[in-house]
């Protein structure tokens, strides 16, 4: 089975040691996402709803990246720093999945890097 290392310039570099995505056996496993801008490497300001369009838009370039979509998803897992969120961010992550949504998992998190308010990590079909 091909085992092959997903990269794109799209999203910001990670400061870890994992890949973006990996894309294996018809399906493609993308590492947690969060609300950081491209350019700057922060994440973006403007609460949790521009956090979780900013994670929705890095998920799609790294699936992009992997040659497949959004609407190939299967599953989700996000991590909220505060269950308090879970209606806003539902708002905005419902404007990326309006049909059928993916299988998801939500769970409240002690934290998240660099002061995240949302990750969102996912599995698609490639």
């Amino acid at each position: 089975m091909d085992r092959i290392v997903v990269h794109t310039d799209k999203v910001p570099p990670a400061r870890v040691p994992l890949s973006q995505a990996i894309r294996t056996g018809g399906w493609v496993f993308v590492s947690g996402q969060l609300g950081m801008d491209p350019g700057t490497g922060r994440i973006v300001a403007g609460g949790i709803g521009a956090e979780t369009r900013q994670v929705c838009e890095n998920l799609k370039a790294v699936l992009e990246a992997a040659g497949t979509s959004l609407a190939r998803v299967a599953k989700v897992t996000i991590y909220l720093a505060d269950l308090a969120d879970l209606l806003p961010m539902n708002a905005v992550f419902s404007e990326y999945f309006p049909q059928d949504p993916p299988a998801r998992t939500t769970f409240q998190a002690a934290a998240l890097v660099a002061g995240a308010r949302v990750e969102i990590e996912a599995i698609a079909a490639a």
